[in-house]
């Protein structure tokens, strides 16, 4: 998987046209492992074109995910124009990608895990 890259909003790369099972997949594949967090966040742009306004609602809600998330979803856009300017909502879910799970954390990393034998 080389998914289209690109920057988007402060600290973040958009990897553009990868299904979130997909993303998964290789994540699972490489060994490492994906926390699925439930703790939405939606924000919403304004601009002159469809396209500017969703750009804004996007950086707007990448700021409002919390710093200790490495990852986001994209999980709905909503569209309507007003007065002649289009609104965008776009709503995310925070995402954790990392190489081990907590039952995994190698005693090394941690000195105060105890191994069980």
């Amino acid at each position: 998987m080389d998914p289209l890259r690109e920057p988007c909003g402060e600290n973040w790369t958009l990897a553009d046209e990868v299904t979130a099972p997909d993303f998964y997949t290789v994540i699972r594949q490489r060994g490492w492992h994906l926390a699925w967090i439930r703790a939405s966040c939606s924000r919403r742009g304004l601009g002159r074109t469809q396209e500017v306004a969703t750009e804004h609602a996007l950086a707007r809600a990448l700021k409002g995910i919390a710093r200790r998330f490495n990852a986001a979803e994209l999980v709905d856009v909503q569209a309507t124009k007003v007065a002649g300017f289009h609104i965008a909502k776009v709503t995310l879910e925070p995402r954790e990608v990392q190489q081990y799970s907590s039952l995994d954390i190698p005693a090394a990393t941690h000195p105060q895990a105890l191994q069980a034998r």
